[in-house]
């Protein structure tokens, strides 16, 4: 008849092995607790991409356009 031997009695490798046992997956789940940004507060990055965008339109007009059509090039 085998007695039951408390965890904390058992050798470190029959430790491991149920503490390993006891262990599941998360399914894909990240239990890593997520915090909403405050909307209203000062982001120094939000304002950074904001203005990369808008430089990058501005410079998107800047280039002139030119039409082919047949033999003629119209510049504007």
């Amino acid at each position: 008849m085998d007695r039951y031997v408390p965890i904390n009695k058992r050798s470190k490798r029959e430790q491991k092995e149920f503490y390993s046992s006891q262990r599941t997956t998360w399914n894909g789940l990240n239990p890593v607790t997520r915090i909403v940004p405050n909307g209203k507060g000062y982001n120094r990055n939000k304002l950074k991409v904001e203005e990369r965008r808008n430089s990058r339109r501005s410079n998107d007009y800047g280039s002139p356009a030119v039409f082919v059509c047949g033999e003629i090039c119209f510049g504007l």
